[in-house]
């Protein structure tokens, strides 16, 4: 079924042809259009992701309307807790930072401070071997840590790795982008989520009281995702579409530019900013000290 979908997911661009019937004065290149009704069947297929993401354009407007033009931002928030990284050894900021040119999803303010984490290699790789196979990636089963004291307020799990298609391409097989996640209230206005974590890995539950540094599941390859990493995110409230995200302080860590970055991620790594440079980035090496 899933080579049907991504057969049809091919097929749809063929609408683009209907172009050729505002063109030359033949009816039948009118048909041509129909094409993109294959689109219908990637939304129809995984139905819950497709609605996913209209409850996060609902939330984008719900987010602008709360705040206006004092979302929170680097310069007018400062975090109430301190928190480390969520693992160990070093690993690498493939997404994310405080200004737009490395955000990780600027635009989705929900998203907008998060990180995606993996592991690379001295060549700038993430995984030695069959790029389709999970367990070839560095950061995959890699323990999960909490970054600090806090309640499990939300957890989900029971969903497969998603399969991995290479070139960053996206086979999303749960019916939520985050996959199996946990969400952990830091404080009152402070709401941590760990995302895409490996199958049948989550060792609390909703309601445990959770310590800094303590292991609470492994790093997978579960819902929207291109490969196995890990995503972290502040938010200010427990619902996933209508908080808005957090810029990260994090304490006591190390970070350094990741060697050979390039290989894994050709976008340019512009330097912080003064105003920045207190936060980790893409194309930074980080770890715990």
């Amino acid at each position: 079924m899933k080579r049907l979908v991504r057969l049809c997911d091919k097929i749809q661009y063929l609408g683009l042809l209907g172009l050729l019937s505002l063109i030359f004065d033949n009816k039948l290149l009118n048909f041509l259009w129909l094409f993109w009704l294959f689109g219908f069947v990637g939304i129809f297929y995984n139905l819950p992701v497709f609605l996913q993401s209209l409850k996060q354009l609902w939330g984008m407007l719900t987010v602008l309307f709360r705040y206006g033009s004092h979302i929170p931002n680097a310069e007018n928030y400062q975090c109430k807790v301190q928190y480390s990284l969520p693992f160990q050894g070093v690993w690498t900021a493939v997404n994310g930072g405080v200004d737009k040119a490395s955000s990780h999803s600027w635009g989705i303010q929900t998203q907008r401070y998060a990180y995606d984490f993996v592991i690379l290699d001295e060549e700038g790789h993430s995984f030695s071997g069959d790029q389709t196979n999970a367990t070839d990636y560095y950061c995959y089963s890699k323990e999960v840590l909490v970054p600090a004291d806090g309640e499990v307020v939300e957890v989900r799990a029971g969903y497969p790795d998603s399969l991995l298609l290479g070139k960053g391409k996206v086979d999303c097989s749960a019916r939520d982008i985050r996959g199996n996640y946990i969400l952990i209230r830091h404080s009152d206005k402070e709401y941590g989520l760990l995302a895409h974590l490996k199958p049948a890995s989550i060792r609390v539950k909703v309601g445990d009281k959770v310590k800094r540094g303590q292991c609470i599941a492994s790093c997978g390859n579960s819902g929207n995702t291109s490969e196995p990493h890990l995503h972290f995110h502040l938010q200010d409230g427990m619902s996933f579409y209508t908080s808005a995200g957090l810029p990260i302080e994090f304490t006591n860590i190390s970070a350094q530019p990741a060697t050979n970055y390039s290989a894994f991620d050709p976008r340019p790594v512009s330097p912080a900013s003064a105003a920045v440079k207190k936060y980790i980035m893409r194309g930074q090496s980080v770890s715990n000290m």
